[in-house]
């Protein structure tokens, strides 16, 4: 929505008349100031009206001191608040992405909102980012959620809210979850069941709190998930045979050496630079794919020219086993990486998901063969087990199936093309909205006249939801093709509205607080004015 607010404040530079206008000069300063982040008291300073000054504009306009310009901001963001809560009042279906990190000792939360309007362009704006103090325990995560979904009147709205996988996280959405009553009157009748005690003074304690909200449903970041089986899985299997455990230690210890030497003298960095052309990546536990992507730098460096620099730098230099299972470990995990880039992409949509996990499954599995002790069926069972609960979710088929692009294209068994085909139908009927089939005369004839006559009943035409999955199906693979299939639309715009990553989210707001005091004042009160 940055960009959004951005281009809304863009004014076509027109001084061949009377020149700007005090407003026009306004939004010109304010989308400077928002798009480089700078403090407010730009305007304060005496080179930049200078600047400003020479700038064509009617006769006594002038640009405001910080104090006008503030209150200038403010009322520009109520504006902007307004515009958002009405077009998401418009939207049926919404998701959300919510994250929490610290930076110089303060703790931040974000939430963003997502959506598709009814020309199927997919939309995005950020509801929040607000300082959270204290614990970040489960129920200051959930209270802060309620918060910010009901002051933009989202409530029932909210497909899902998808987060990364920390249990705090994972908690505040189980414990805020409506009761399901069903399946509280089916526990009730089983006989086998172990006995529950209550108590009762915490739960009257906490009737008029906890019960008076709950949150949606919660989907956990797949590309959070595919990052910890890149490191944590991988590294566990690496670690526990004997054969790989003593080269991946060892060539990764003299990597981190390399990383470690190049990162803090100046002289190395050079040298590095002078061979291989490009500087070193140092991997970061906060960056997703950073260790693949440092290690497949410094391989790109034969090795014949890698060891005499390993010897100018005075560390340890790879043998041919060790740099060979660098090499393997890259080939490895580079669909992994492929698909984690795919599931942040910004215009990633939930039907990217499964036929994106199908095809690493795939391509993990067709490497089995070549590569060293079955890693990547280690790989492919830890996809399995982290996926379990998504790879035949309904909604996940669902949402690939409306994928215009996708449909059951990615699907190899016939059966499991057959199921899709059948659930899509099934929701299709629930979509379509009913069809009234009483008869109806259009004969221009006295009602006395017509009672003497015997008609039989002409029912208009039914729907067919079968026809219309069948027709998609066999259609082209441009998304605008959806709109010959108006059902199938809405079921798009539902379980599409979500994304399958909180990438959003930690792109939008991670650089809040990582600025001196002056540049996070200004950056929060920026980020209010387009927020």
């Amino acid at each position: 929505q940055t960009s959004a607010f951005i281009d809304s404040q863009k004014v076509k530079l027109d001084v061949r008349a009377t020149g700007l206008s005090a407003a026009e000069l306004k939004k010109l300063v304010t989308a400077y100031i928002v798009e480089d982040m700078l403090p407010i008291s730009t305007v304060d300073s005496e080179s930049f009206r200078r600047i400003v000054e020479k700038i064509p504009t009617k006769s006594g306009v002038k640009l405001p001191q910080r104090k006008s310009f503030v209150g200038y901001l403010e009322r520009e963001y109520d504006k902007m608040n307004s515009n958002l809560k009405a077009t998401l009042e418009e939207a049926e279906f919404v998701s959300t992405t919510a994250d929490i990190w610290t930076v110089n000792n303060k703790s931040f939360m974000g939430v963003t909102v997502h959506w598709i309007n009814s020309t199927l362009q997919r939309n995005k704006a950020a509801l929040a980012c607000k300082r959270i103090r204290g614990s970040h325990t489960y129920d200051v995560i959930g209270a802060e959620l309620k918060e910010i979904h009901s002051s933009y009147g989202l409530q029932g709205k909210v497909i899902a809210t998808v987060t990364d996988n920390a249990s705090n996280f994972a908690k505040a959405f189980r414990v805020c979850q409506p009761c399901n009553l069903e399946s509280e009157s089916e526990n009730e009748e089983g006989d086998d069941e172990e006995p529950t005690f209550t108590d009762v003074i915490e739960a009257l304690s906490t009737a008029s709190g906890d019960a008076q909200f709950s949150l949606p449903p919660h989907y956990r970041c797949a590309s959070h998930t595919i990052n910890s089986i890149s490191t944590s899985d991988v590294d566990k299997h690496l670690n526990s045979c004997a054969d790989t455990k003593a080269a991946y230690r060892s060539s990764t210890a003299k990597c981190s050496a390399l990383w470690t030497k190049a990162s803090r003298s100046t002289l190395a960095s050079e040298q590095v630079e002078e061979v291989s052309r490009r500087k070193l990546m140092v991997p970061t536990s906060t960056r997703w794919n950073s260790l693949y992507e440092a290690i497949s730098r410094i391989i790109t460096i034969p090795l014949n020219e890698l060891n005499p620099l390993c010897v100018k730098l005075g560390i340890k230099c790879l043998n041919e086993r060790e740099y060979q299972f660098l090499k393997e470990y890259c080939t490895v995990m580079k669909p992994l990486t492929v698909a984690l880039d795919i599931l942040q992409g910004d215009e990633c949509t939930y039907g990217a998901l499964l036929p994106t996990l199908t095809s690493l499954m795939s391509k993990t599995l067709a490497l089995k063969d070549d590569l060293y002790d079955n890693a990547s069926c280690c790989m492919l069972q830890a996809i399995k087990t982290h996926f379990d609960a998504v790879l035949d979710s309904q909604e996940g088929l669902l949402a690939a199936a409306t994928c215009p692009k996708f449909k059951l294209r990615w699907l190899r068994d016939e059966r499991r093309r057959e199921y899709v085909k059948e659930l899509l139908i099934t929701e299709c009927r629930k979509a379509a909205p009913a069809t009234d089939n009483t008869n109806v005369s259009q004969m221009p004839v006295s009602p006395a006249e017509m009672d003497f006559f015997e008609f039989q009943n002409q029912p208009t035409e039914s729907f067919s939801a079968e026809k219309e999955v069948t027709d998609f199906l066999r259609s082209d693979y441009e998304l605008e093709i959806l709109n010959q299939f108006p059902n199938l639309t809405k079921m798009y715009m539902k379980y599409n509205s979500l994304t399958p990553s909180s990438a959003p989210v930690a792109v939008q707001f991670r650089w809040i607080g990582a600025f001196p005091q002056k540049g996070t004042e200004c950056l929060i009160e920026g980020l209010r004015s387009f927020c």
